[in-house]
């Protein structure tokens, strides 16, 4: 697609909303990647700022065959808002209002390019919160979580996105408008078209307005920081605490090179001689947030923890900056990184941790593991320098032995990070031929054209 498809004069099909179009190289180049740290070639970035704006440019670029790439803040990491050559950027982060807080009915309805941060904020002013929060919640859209079905921390006792999107207003690629669900908590009329979208990485339809569920805010949190001399003590913590009829709010996991890292990168007082750590929350009522600390903390003393409690909302705060911090951390280590977010069993989380120290020690690079524990995500990072041509082919060998062992072990090579560019060559190693097909076919018939976010989630043919 040349330029000049948005400049033609006397066109009766001109391009609708110039206004709102950008095509300067440098506003090109900020919106050609994304956190997985791909980069494309936009023609054009539009603005819109409501739902018919958004059903004008995408019906345009069905019509001209021109790629669109829905976009809220770039924090991807597998490339999912990565633009092929000439598609148009549609930035969302315009449309960022928070429309309602129903507390009558449990309902938030916002736009998607609401910060996610920004409605945990909202909603703990009223006593209320949204559970999923992702690593980038301070920055990251709800329209973007809804596109890779973002999880966080909180996923063990509270689930992820999918788990609370109510229902959707959507614009398909021919520009129509298709609500799906609703404020209702119960919906089984028809197939579950929210279900489908959510996950889906923009390569069906835009998602314009999103209905979430909402909780109320847990009368009380407890945060437990516990420290192992060993690994496997802290893996086998992770079993024996899952196992044993407790569900904490989060359990997260560090081993002892993102503790490092972290440390290095902004002094939290984590202890670095430590092999590996554990940041476990539990909420609920009083009496029973206190039983289940004392569990848990029993648990793991048991297995050679040594167990600490955050004393107040401030040291609280600190342990999840520290958290939050890991993966910028990480380039303290190397410049570059490979980052993957398999799953396992949360009953196999030893055995793959014990698989990735093999697959390092073959390859001779290091890797650096972080995450929620609690649901067998771990977010595996092979760390290397680009610029070294011989440890890099190393390192990019690794990934597929990494997916083997996942896989070995029950697992999935993608938890919450979607598939994107990075992971595409490796989705024929999880679904079956007949799978693929069926997805292809449900991306046919909502984007017969092949406009939207192409390129992404199947493996080429």
């Amino acid at each position: 697609m040349a330029f000049n498809i948005f400049r033609k004069k006397n066109d009766d099909d001109a391009f609708p909303l110039p206004e709102r179009m950008m095509t300067e190289k440098e506003e090109l180049f900020c919106y050609s990647f994304d956190a997985s740290s791909m980069q494309g070639e936009p023609s054009a970035i539009v603005k819109p700022v409501n739902t018919s704006e958004v059903a004008q440019v995408v019906a345009f670029a069905n019509r001209k065959l021109t790629p669109v790439v829905p976009r809220g803040a770039g924090t991807g990491m597998t490339g999912g808002a990565v633009p092929v050559k000439d598609a148009i950027i549609l930035s969302l982060d315009g449309m960022n209002s928070i429309l309602d807080i129903d507390e009558r009915n449990m309902v938030a309805v916002v736009e998607p390019g609401v910060i996610n941060g920004h409605l945990q904020e909202r909603l703990e002013e009223k006593g209320l919160f949204y559970p999923p929060d992702p690593a980038s919640m301070n920055f990251c859209t709800l329209g973007g979580n809804i596109a890779e079905n973002a999880g966080g921390p909180r996923a063990i006792k509270y689930g992820v996105t999918k788990d609370y999107v109510l229902g959707l207003e959507v614009v398909l690629p021919d520009g129509r408008v298709m609500m799906t669900g609703g404020k209702t908590y119960k919906n089984v009329v028809g197939y579950d078209l929210t279900r489908l979208i959510v996950g889906s990485e923009g390569t069906l339809c835009v998602v314009t307005k999103i209905f979430l569920k909402i909780l109320p805010l847990p009368e009380e949190t407890i945060t437990l920081l516990i420290t192992y001399s060993t690994l496997n003590d802290a893996a086998f913590s992770v079993s024996k605490i899952t196992s044993s009829g407790i569900t904490p709010r989060v359990l997260e996991f560090m081993d002892k090179g993102s503790i490092q890292a972290v440390e290095s990168y902004g002094h939290y007082g984590l202890p670095q001689d430590a092999e590996a750590m554990l940041l476990i929350e539990v909420d609920g009522s009083l009496t029973a947030v206190s039983e289940d600390a004392d569990k848990i903390a029993s648990i793991c003393t048991s297995l050679n923890g040594r167990v600490s409690i955050a004393e107040d909302i401030y040291s609280r705060k600190r342990l999840w900056e520290a958290r939050r911090a890991i993966s910028p951390a990480l380039y303290r280590i190397r410049p570059n990184k490979i980052n993957e977010d398999i799953v396992v069993p949360r009953g196999r989380i030893p055995e793959i941790l014990q698989a990735l120290r093999d697959i390092s020690e073959r390859y001779r690079v290091q890797i650096v593991n972080f995450g929620h524990a609690g649901d067998g995500n771990i977010h595996v990072n092979v760390m290397t320098d680009k610029n070294d041509f011989e440890e890099y082919g190393r390192a990019k060998g690794s990934v597929k032995d990494i997916f083997r062992e996942t896989l070995r072990l029950e697992g999935s090579i993608s938890g919450e990070h979607g598939v994107g560019l990075t992971k595409k060559q490796y989705v024929g190693m999880e679904l079956s031929d007949t799978g693929i097909e069926i997805m292809k076919a449900v991306k046919k018939v909502f984007d017969p054209n092949g406009i939207m976010n192409p390129g992404k989630m199947f493996p080429a043919d």
